[in-house]
């Protein structure tokens, strides 16, 4: 079946229609979603300096303060509504584009390639790195792809989610002729073409200034797939409506995934099949200035722990009492193994713990 003329088929979701996450939630369950894995990956590339200048008031997209930055946006509802469908909860996060990982690499966000334990994790980790990032370029999501393949491979085929937050497309030179592809353009699509094998589809999230009309003309032009896989969203265009923040939210989620339903079901359709051997790129760990970070954190003392550990050095030691008249200490033992105070431990026949009757009657002494 042509996949336009599938996608005419889906039951069609109207964005207005939804007033809440948990809404677009019970929708997706109803479409017939599941379970879910989702993967995180994050653009690291120099140009989120400058691209929020229209949409985040003239700052870095990636700036850390009291109010969330759209990347912080982002993962937080795309997790709150995937998360339901996630039995362990566990999500793989890396990032790309910084000056460890260009175009070729990825890096995993806690060392030993570690996954934040569930979104809110997610977001307390990218707050902890992004300071001690140094951005850089190209932009190419062939890494993060491959890496989620990898993932999907390793969890005997699993179905995943790919959500790639970015601030622009891929890297394209303009002097290039019209139907060329740059290198970053090639080695993209390729990745995607290569990930409708597996049960992963891919959320691409644009954030920023843009621009992104070619992004919206990616998917078409990816040939040769094995189901439609790939989804780009314009967070910013939906994020600036004039709405509540709980309708916007919602329509940035729908807008997500409500594609996801149905590419899920076409990956049970996936053929058991002898994939190509492909060249697998291990995860780096973060950036060294990530890691001296860390060790510094875990160098400092923490005040509430020392006085916890204090409080149990000095607390004073207190003796078993008597499980009969719970005052006195227990110093007899009987023939069964348990004890009671001296006073109560002669006058009774059994034990009152195992109701066995006391032959034996040890006197203790500290």
């Amino acid at each position: 079946m042509n996949r336009y003329n599938q996608r005419n088929q889906q039951p069609s979701f109207i964005a207005d229609h939804f007033h809440s996450l948990d809404q677009v939630i019970t929708s997706l369950r109803e479409a017939g979603l599941e379970s879910s894995n989702l993967i995180l990956g994050i653009d690291f590339t120099k140009s989120n300096e400058w691209t929020g200048r229209h949409s985040f008031s003239r700052k870095s997209l990636h700036a850390i303060g009291k109010r969330q930055n759209p990347y912080e946006q982002a993962i937080s509802i795309i997790g709150r509504t995937l998360s339901p469908f996630d039995e362990d909860d566990l999500i793989p996060c890396f990032g790309f584009g910084d000056v460890t990982t260009r175009d070729q690499y990825v890096f995993s966000f806690y060392p030993e390639n570690k996954s934040c334990d569930g979104f809110e994790n997610a977001v307390k980790r990218y707050r902890e790195i992004v300071p001690h990032l140094k951005l850089s370029g190209p932009t190419s999501f062939a890494p993060i792809i491959n890496a989620a393949i990898d993932i999907v491979e390793q969890n005997n085929m699993q179905y995943h989610v790919l959500v790639i937050i970015a601030d622009g497309q891929v890297t394209r030179n303009p002097d290039l002729p019209f139907g060329r592809l740059s290198p970053q353009e090639e080695a993209t699509m390729n990745s995607i073409v290569a990930a409708s094998h597996y049960p992963l589809s891919i959320v691409l999230v644009g954030v920023g200034d843009g621009p992104w009309d070619t992004m919206k003309q990616f998917d078409d032009n990816i040939p040769h797939r094995k189901f439609d896989n790939f989804q780009f969203v314009n967070f910013t265009e939906i994020m600036s409506e004039h709405k509540d923040a709980a309708k916007k939210e919602a329509a940035f989620a729908l807008a997500a995934l409500m594609e996801i339903p149905f590419q899920y079901k076409a990956t049970l359709s996936l053929e058991k099949q002898v994939r190509a051997s492909r060249l697998h790129h291990k995860p780096l760990p973060p950036p060294p200035e990530v890691i001296e970070r860390d060790n510094a954190v875990r160098a400092v003392p923490n005040p509430v722990t020392e006085t916890a550990e204090k409080s149990e050095r000095t607390a004073p030691v207190t003796q078993p009492v008597c499980p009969i008249c719970l005052t006195k200490p227990k110093d007899m033992a009987f023939s069964c193994g348990h004890t009671t105070c001296k006073e109560c431990g002669v006058v009774v026949k059994t034990c009152p713990m195992c109701r066995q009757p006391i032959t034996t009657r040890i006197r203790l002494y500290t």
